[in-house]
């Protein structure tokens, strides 16, 4: 029997699904019962799945969400004003593949970030890449990547994320280089990217966040008219758990 050889064979082409799904069917006592297309077919759905997993596992990697947040355990039952037929339609992903963005806000608490990450976590799974950034933090980390060289790189990744979600946006002030910084990489975006922002502002308050009038249009305009909202209200979920333990 040539089966190690085969094994060997296999891994040495990097197909290790088909080599464990081999590997099994020498275990089955009625795999003869199988015809060679039938096992040659179950070998390569092997291959296929084990693929798709480590695609899977690389793009939830490198989105670095907060939350793992899946779109199935969202909680429609807490009193917050979720809109669960816009959810259903945004958890297609379709948004992000006809390039809409998604504004997301509310009061501390009532579960902003980890929708974010839900939607994120669905758009990776659905095939998509995501990247997923703390506002405060990316604008620290974008300047200091402009001394170290690694700026083009990390522009590179946002460019190449077909969803940016921007988290916890207006809770820190903007210097002039963050609003320039933010009006690049939304116009780099613009048409052909999806952006996700959440906030505990009103999106109607967001041109006074911003700060300069001039890059405030500039930025609004590049983000809410294409946007579907979802303004959250209500008690904290935070607080509704603690009450229930």
């Amino acid at each position: 029997m040539l089966s190690h050889p085969t094994l060997d064979k296999l891994h040495t082409l990097r197909l290790t699904g088909m080599a464990r799904a081999f590997e099994e069917q020498l275990k089955m006592p009625d795999i003869e019962a199988l015809s060679t297309e039938e096992r040659l077919g179950l070998m390569v759905d092997r291959e296929m799945t084990e693929r798709d997993c480590r695609r899977l596992q690389t793009r939830l990697r490198r989105a670095k969400l907060r939350h793992q947040a899946a779109i199935e355990d969202i909680d429609y039952r807490h009193p917050r004003g979720l809109d669960k037929a816009l959810m259903t339609k945004l958890a297609t992903s379709q948004w992000i593949r006809e390039h809409h963005n998604v504004l997301i806000t509310g009061p501390t608490g009532i579960g902003k970030s980890w929708l974010a990450c839900a939607l994120a976590h669905k758009a990776c799974r659905d095939g998509l890449n995501a990247l997923y950034v703390r506002v405060s933090r990316f604008f620290q980390d974008l300047s200091t990547a402009k001394g170290d060289g690694r700026y083009p790189k990390l522009m590179n990744a946002i460019a190449k994320s077909d969803v940016l979600v921007l988290d916890d946006f207006g809770t820190a002030a903007l210097k002039d280089e963050h609003r320039r910084d933010l009006l690049e990489i939304l116009d780099d975006r613009y048409g052909v990217r999806a952006t996700l922002v959440t906030s505990q502002f009103p999106v109607e308050n967001w041109h006074d966040l911003i700060g300069d009038p001039t890059l405030a249009d500039a930025i609004l305009d590049r983000l809410i008219h294409n946007a579907y909202k979802i303004n959250l209200k209500g008690d904290s979920m935070r607080k509704r758990r603690k009450k229930l333990t």
